[in-house]
């Protein structure tokens, strides 16, 4: 195993003295490192061909372990327990409950695919780090990713109505997530971002005229009424039942 690796092995199967002389040979230390063995047994034959069938996994199977995805990580580059090879190595044995320690980190893939592009066999790592983040939140083992509820969001409204509404999909969002809406405008990024949109430097200088001018009062106005009167896309609703059900469908035989 690599010397880099070893932090893969369980603190406790390292054995190491803190004196220890062989032949006259002081081997004290890290020198002397032993492994103790240990035995697996929960193989999951099918898990390699599960998460083949989260779209970006498709080609996990042809990874021969050089170790190129690792070496190029950039979260790797940042936390050397951060993986990605190990985890494919894993994904092709089936031993999911390894994968699992690790479930709090696998989501931190930045995609920024410099692993897919130094990939010699195409197996397409980032797009594996995504299938594992993907089927650990299917599968309930660790909490939905502020993603996942936004494409929740986004996805029921376009299947409800036909379209979306952006002041509702925001709310929703920030309501989903637990995220206090009236600090985020009083005291976060929420309330700096309306105060530059709608120029109120120019309120607190004074020029009110301006201010007016560049105000977009129409836009919020229409914000305003699509929170109460939701718009929907024009006799949508037999077209968003068929869609629905396509979805459904889709991931009782993805997932099922």
């Amino acid at each position: 195993m690599a010397i880099h690796e070893k932090t893969l092995i369980d603190p406790n199967r390292l054995v190491t003295s803190d004196t220890l002389v062989v032949d006259g040979v002081d081997v004290s230390g890290h020198w002397n490192t032993m492994i103790l063995p240990r035995t697996l047994k929960e193989y999951d034959d099918g898990f390699e061909d599960h998460i083949k069938s989260y779209a970006g996994a498709e080609n996990v199977h042809r990874c021969w372990q050089c170790g190129s995805c690792t070496n190029s990580c950039t979260m790797y580059a940042q936390n050397t327990d951060f993986n990605p090879r190990y985890w494919i190595y894993l994904t092709r044995l089936g031993l999911k409950d390894e994968i699992l320690k690790d479930k709090d980190i696998i989501w931190q893939c930045v995609s920024c695919n410099k692993c897919t592009n130094i990939c010699p066999k195409d197996v397409k790592p980032e797009g594996v780090m995504k299938a594992l983040a993907h089927w650990i939140e299917a599968e309930g083992f660790g909490a939905k990713s502020n993603s996942t509820i936004f494409d929740e969001e986004f996805s029921r409204q376009c299947l409800v109505r036909g379209r979306i509404e952006d002041s509702e999909v925001m709310t929703n969002f920030f309501k989903n997530t637990n995220q206090n809406l009236k600090e985020m405008a009083l005291h976060g990024w929420l309330g700096i971002f309306v105060a530059r949109m709608n120029k109120w430097t120019d309120l607190r200088k004074g020029n009110v005229f301006r201010f007016l001018t560049r105000t977009p009062l129409m836009h919020s106005m229409h914000m305003g009424l699509s929170m109460i009167f939701k718009p929907k896309t024009k006799s949508w609703g037999r077209t968003g039942e068929v869609l629905s059900q396509y979805v459904k469908e889709q991931k009782e035989f993805t997932h099922g």
